[in-house]
């Protein structure tokens, strides 16, 4: 299968041979003219990155003279799924604050002098693009989710005024974008959320807020300067955060496959039941390596004194897991099966009760415990067994399951008893 293609527009950082695999920079010309710049391609864990220079290599051409039209078709010419652009932006509200990543999803284009339709002749018909929502929210996630997990400072909406430039505001203007429900202002991002949405490829905007336009009067107003100089200052943290969203796609297309390798088998135990079997996963070496090698990354950095593993297929799992990370291992089980002095916890059955059981010495007080199973479907089993590691005093990290059923609401389950629950796969009516 061929690999994930992902545009990048602006400055991103990204250029660095040193981070692309197989690298190489291309002239390439469309209908519509040349790029800002040669596309610089190569490869991120497995995903193939198109990357143009918004303003040019030297930042040569003003943001009213970018041929944006050139820009987009050039990566949806190149077979790009998703456009991710990184932009310089003031902002027009006290709680942006310099520095702060803003993820747009909404724009007012002001802009008077720019190309901002492909179809300047209607030749097979009219076509008006809808644009209700003009940023991807697919990407709108995964940026969120980046910014999120690397700590930095964001705000999950924002709408952008997009002005022609390359002068910057008067104060009047400024306080009357603030009038139109604008968050932020820049010179460069509505006519490519227009173009990206015409050519219907998926685009998503980084922002980051470099300084408050001039309606802050307790404030230095624009000047290209502060805006090189807060750039400059922030580019390593842009570009983590466009390496962490692009690294995202990758660990999609691992999960999908990981799905793959999972058999389901319909009408077991009983009628109805579609039965979603890791054995075939835990036989395939390359599907269980990347799968504990994924949950190694999700709690390499985790403070976890011991994983507990719940009978039986959580057993696998869990002493595979420990294993990677250094920690002890504990066995939860069904009756009967553990030799020393236990406590019990029951749990109901669709007809009847069942009980987990636990020593009553494999847990100490305020021990960091990480509950492992393959599976959760309706979570009695899971937070039975949570119940016995809290009674021993122990404090649950999280709850793991590479499996989850939505349907049967066992997330919901734990989660109203105050437990975290990560999941990889989702199998929904499937």
């Amino acid at each position: 299968m061929a690999a994930l293609k992902i545009g990048v527009i602006g400055g991103s950082g990204l250029e660095n041979p040193e981070l692309l695999e197989n690298f190489k920079q291309k002239e390439v010309d469309t209908p519509f003219g040349k790029p800002s710049s040669p596309i610089t391609t190569g490869r991120i864990n497995g995903v193939d990155v198109f990357i143009i220079s918004r303003h040019g290599v030297k930042h040569e051409i003003p943001p009213t003279q970018v041929n944006n039209r050139a820009n987009i078709f050039a990566l949806k010419n190149e077979g790009c799924k998703y456009i991710i652009a990184t932009t310089a932006v003031g902002s027009l509200r006290e709680d942006i604050r310099r520095g702060d990543f803003v993820i747009l999803d909404q724009f007012i284009d002001f802009t008077k002098q720019r190309k901002l339709t492909f179809f300047e002749q209607f030749e097979f018909g009219p076509v008006h693009t809808p644009m209700p929502e003009p940023f991807s929210n697919i990407l709108r996630k995964k940026l969120i989710e980046s910014c999120h997990k690397l700590g930095h400072a964001y705000h999950e909406k924002g709408t952008v005024v997009t002005i022609e430039g390359p002068r910057f505001s008067t104060k009047a203007e400024s306080k009357m974008f603030q009038q139109f429900g604008a968050d932020v202002i820049n010179m460069s991002i509505a006519p490519e959320a227009i173009l990206a949405n015409e050519a219907e490829v998926p685009y998503g905007v980084i922002a980051m807020s470099t300084d408050y336009d001039c309606w802050k009067e307790d404030e230095e107003p624009a000047s290209w300067e502060v805006i090189r100089m807060v750039m400059r200052e922030n580019t390593e943290r842009v570009k983590k955060v466009l390496l962490e969203t692009i690294n995202s796609f990758s660990r999609d297309e691992e999960i999908r496959k990981l799905k793959e390798s999972i058999r389901t088998i319909p009408n077991f135990p009983k009628q109805g039941i579609m039965f979603r079997d890791i054995t075939t996963l835990l036989k395939d070496k390359d599907a269980l390596r990347k799968l504990i090698d994924m949950l190694y990354d999700r709690y390499k950095d985790f403070a976890i004194d011991a994983v507990a593993g719940i009978e039986s297929r959580g057993f696998v799992l869990a002493g595979m897991l420990a294993g990677r990370l250094g920690t002890g291992l504990v066995l939860i089980r069904k009756p009967g099966k553990l030799p020393a002095e236990t406590i019990s916890e029951p749990y109901n059955l669709e007809y009847g009760v069942d009980s987990v059981e636990i020593h009553k010495d494999a847990i100490s007080p305020k021990q960091k415990i990480l509950l492992v199973d393959d599976l959760i479907a309706t979570g009695g089993t899971a937070l039975a067994s949570c119940k016995l590691i809290t009674q021993l005093q122990g404090e649950i990290v999280e709850c793991c399951f590479p499996i989850e059923l939505p349907e049967l609401k066992g997330r919901e389950k734990l989660e109203q008893a105050n437990q975290k629950v990560f999941t990889l796969m989702k199998f929904e009516g499937e």
